[in-house]
């Protein structure tokens, strides 16, 4: 048998695709998972979970049970958390309950008994604004809007003149602009494992990835990614909301590809630790986004609402510069965004989500936390 690799969250969605990847590749895999109802509404092992990955219960917060899955094991991939930036602004004890001290309580464990590889997930929420060039072609790197001009409709961030600022791809060196609850506890996880994985010899990597999306995806969880919560609208004859105008720039990678990345992580060498962005390297709007996936599943009846509104933690443009990840990594993506939609259109026309987004915009409207 080889290398035994343990993936905390290794049900979810990410997880079982890495799951997939890592059996393919010869690896012995054991996932560790609370199976929250909020992603496995019956709390029960997910069908499309491989047989030959064994599958321990329990939360990442209860230390007894987080040594036990980590016996026996040569790397870890720490998946686990809590995720969504609008969530994270109200549910603040549960998002730093479960990701800072989940992450601290599995670094406990580790401490005392090390292993040889551990990959942590972080987020490009970290980041806030992506980084920008002016109009004199300087870099911008602390972009930020003002309240009255979101107020005011005007989406854009500009430079000390007024001038537009061009968005570009954002690489790791830029630094971090923590913009909601979920980016501060992503940033604390990765500044957390790789702090201690120094201290303590355990080889670590931080991926920080993008806007991931693809097959298994919880469609009836209204804070997960946005082309889930498209989907879920759309399969219930209701049209996709935006915020804003729907022209913000982001970055989408398909699960596969993350799953390759995982997989080159724990295959790097020590000399590779440190933090990579993980992501396409292209850009697109959210307005075309949703406009591909309407078309794709036939329901081009269905005109995304863009909603002039603003929600708190939400940045403008991020996307990813993909460059460290090529050289220290290897890491290509494989799946094409025609080619990845395409999958995910097939699969969503055969299942039967709960659309919650109106109940999840009217939590965030009666907190105050949309303008």
């Amino acid at each position: 048998m080889g290398e035994r690799v343990l993936i905390t969250g290794g049900a979810g969605f990410i997880g079982s695709h890495l799951c997939d990847e890592l059996l393919a590749a010869g690896y012995s895999v054991r996932l560790y998972d609370n199976l929250t109802p909020q992603v496995h509404e019956n709390g029960a092992r997910p069908s499309y979970l491989s047989k030959d990955a064994e599958l321990q219960c329990g939360d990442v917060r209860d230390a007894t049970r987080v040594r036990r899955a980590l016996e026996g094991v040569d790397s870890v991939v720490h998946l686990a958390a809590s995720v969504g930036v609008g969530q994270s602004m109200y549910e603040i004890a549960d998002y730093v309950g479960v990701n800072d001290c989940g992450t601290a309580t599995i670094l406990q464990a580790l401490a005392e008994n090390p292993v040889r590889k551990l990959v942590v997930a972080s987020s490009m929420s970290i980041y806030g604004e992506g980084r920008y060039r002016s109009a004199s072609g300087a870099i911008v790197d602390d972009a930020a809007r003002s309240d009255s001009s979101i107020r005011a409709g005007a989406w854009d961030p500009v430079d000390e003149d007024g001038q537009a600022l061009v968005p570009m791809p954002t690489p790791e060196e830029k630094a971090p602009d923590l913009a909601s609850v979920y980016a501060l506890t992503k940033f604390s996880q990765e500044r957390m494992c790789l702090l201690v994985g120094k201290a303590y010899g355990i080889s670590t990597v931080a991926l920080r990835f993008f806007n991931v999306y693809g097959t298994r995806q919880a469609l009836s969880n209204p804070y997960t990614g946005v082309l889930a919560i498209f989907a879920s609208r759309l399969m219930n004859g209701n049209p996709p909301l935006i915020f804003e105008d729907g022209r913000q720039l982001r970055d989408f990678v398909h699960v596969r590809d993350i799953a390759q990345a995982c997989r080159a992580a724990i295959a790097a060498p020590a000399a590779a630790d440190g933090a990579y962005n993980i992501g396409s390297g292209r850009s697109v709007s959210i307005l075309e986004l949703a406009d591909r996936l309407r078309a794709l599943l036939g329901r081009s009846d269905l005109k995304p609402q863009a909603l002039g509104r603003y929600r708190i933690g939400d940045v403008r443009h991020c996307f990813a510069d993909i460059a460290k990840a090529r050289a220290g990594l290897g890491f290509e993506p494989k799946v094409s965004l025609d080619d990845g939609m395409a999958e995910l259109a097939a699969w969503v026309s055969r299942e039967t989500p709960r659309d919650q987004v109106d109940f999840a915009t009217g939590e965030l409207a009666r907190r105050g936390l949309v303008a």
